[in-house]
């Protein structure tokens, strides 16, 4: 079955960075596009960085551009969110999608990223 599997989040200081990790398993990786998404307390969940199946196309929300870069390695099944310069407001859960068809459409557990000081 597939599976999602979210790691590298933690507590972090305004301006620091951190590299996320999502391990996928249970159907062919490097056949998909992939997205990350992020909900912080209170809100909705938001997509955060797309990736096309290949990795050479990729894009970021306004609200992260210049700072998150979205990465894949297709042969260790691994997508990566490299966020930097991070700011209190990117404090949330943040989750890797897979999205199929309409009806299969993947999530991970999520891992915690907090901004604070």
């Amino acid at each position: 079955q597939v599976q999602l599997v979210e790691s590298g989040g933690g507590l972090v200081q305004p301006g620091g960075s951190l590299r996320l990790s999502c391990e996928a398993s249970g159907y062919t990786f490097a056949s998909y596009a992939m997205r990350w998404y992020r909900q912080a307390p209170g809100k909705e969940r938001e997509m955060v960085s797309f990736i096309t199946a290949s990795g050479a196309g990729t894009s970021h929300s306004d609200s992260v551009k210049g700072r998150f870069t979205i990465s894949r390695d297709n042969a260790k099944n691994t997508l990566y969110l490299q966020m930097n310069s991070l700011k209190p407001e990117d404090t949330a859960v943040y989750y890797c999608n897979v999205r199929m068809t309409s009806s299969r459409d993947y999530w991970g557990q999520g891992t915690q990223v907090t901004v604070s000081s």
